[in-house]
């Protein structure tokens, strides 16, 4: 069990222009598993390889290894959502960020904030420990001591005050490949990035092994 991991994200609709859009981009549907054709301009495939693999989302509660069965994880999540009420998406602009390419908000929302914290502590109950060589490899890249706070007691740095909304685009870029793509982006999501949007439920997310594809395999809608 625990050489599998699970995670709890944000993913628009199937019918979302934005999901479309993210998933064209990435060059995979992580819903049904689909490769997709991508935009075409250099090197895109390589440059997305990591956002690839892990789907086109937004993490909520960040890939973990579960201590309960299947069953009961669903079961959890789907008490999670129950709980949360549907709320306004920001809206979001493509920005660096640490190097690469994402999806930001462009104004803070305090709703946002409260369904990630909900999911991180929500289901932690269900989360196995860390191993020691991930908590190294996180250290390694060099830790502030809130995000030091964050990776000891929830397994990972970037969560509660740590963490920031985000839906990746890129890996890390160079400068060169960072202002090619950058227009690009912007000009792939514009159509997209311009409609409200609704955050109304959760997405649960599995990576059956290491260096696997995750893939979306429930969608919990709030309120039940």
């Amino acid at each position: 069990m625990l050489s599998e991991r699970f995670a709890l994200y944000y993913a628009p609709a199937r019918d979302d222009p934005l999901w479309q859009a993210g998933c064209s981009w990435t060059g995979r549907d992580p819903e049904n598993g689909v490769p997709l054709a991508q935009p075409d301009l250099a090197d895109i495939a390589v440059l997305t390889a990591e956002p690839r693999r892990y789907g086109f989302h937004a993490t909520l509660k960040p890939p973990f290894r579960p201590t309960a069965p299947l069953a009961a994880l669903h079961d959890a999540v789907r008490a999670l959502a129950a709980r949360l009420a549907p709320f306004a998406l920001p809206t979001l602009h493509v920005a660096p960020l640490g190097g690469a390419l994402a999806l930001l908000g462009t104004t803070p929302s305090a709703a946002l904030r409260a369904c990630c914290d909900a999911a991180v502590e929500g289901l932690d109950h269900l989360r196995a420990p860390a191993p020691a060589e991930e908590l190294a490899r996180r250290r390694a890249a060099g830790l502030s001591p809130l995000q030091e706070a964050m990776l000891a007691h929830w397994g990972y740095p970037y969560v509660f005050d740590a963490w920031e909304f985000h839906m990746s685009l890129t890996g890390r870029l160079n400068e060169a490949s960072r202002a090619r793509l950058l227009p690009a982006a912007q000009a792939h999501f514009a159509a997209a990035l311009a409609l409200p949007r609704t955050v109304d439920g959760l997405a649960l997310y599995h990576e059956a092994a290491p260096g696997a594809p995750f893939r979306l395999i429930a969608r919990y809608r709030f309120g039940g």
